[in-house]
């Protein structure tokens, strides 16, 4: 089992990243995948997640109407397409699984897999 995220750089504000969790040796229909951040000096946020069993999707306040996730089955990847980002959005980025039962708001360690992070910045 393995996760990966990656798409991570620098963009100005009101600029736009998409993010891609690519994912191994598991089948996402059994698994919520969410993304987390974790600005500098922060507290890790979950900011995203889609349960591969129904397809319910979440986005905290901060990112609504702003970003996006989206899985492609085909290619295994969870996607995070981010736009109008603002400075605040700075963080890294990593994606996470939990079984689509759990409730992913819940405790971290629910989370069995997690894949590296991915820096996101944006400059003002």
């Amino acid at each position: 089992v393995q996760l990966q995220a990656s798409g991570g750089g620098l963009v100005q504000a009101g600029g736009s990243l998409r993010l891609s969790c690519s994912a191994s040796g598991f089948s996402f229909d059994y698994y919520t995948i969410s993304w987390f951040r974790q600005p500098p000096g922060k507290e890790r946020e979950l900011v995203s997640f889609l349960n591969g069993r129904n397809g319910s999707t979440y986005y905290t306040d901060s990112v609504k109407g702003r970003f996006t996730i989206s899985r492609d089955n085909s290619e295994s990847v969870v996607y995070l397409q981010m736009n109008s980002l603002e400075p605040e959005d700075t963080a890294v980025y990593t994606c996470a699984r939990t079984f689509y039962w759990m409730s992913p708001l819940g405790p971290l360690n629910q989370y069995d897999h997690w894949g590296r992070g991915t820096q996101v910045t944006v400059s003002s």
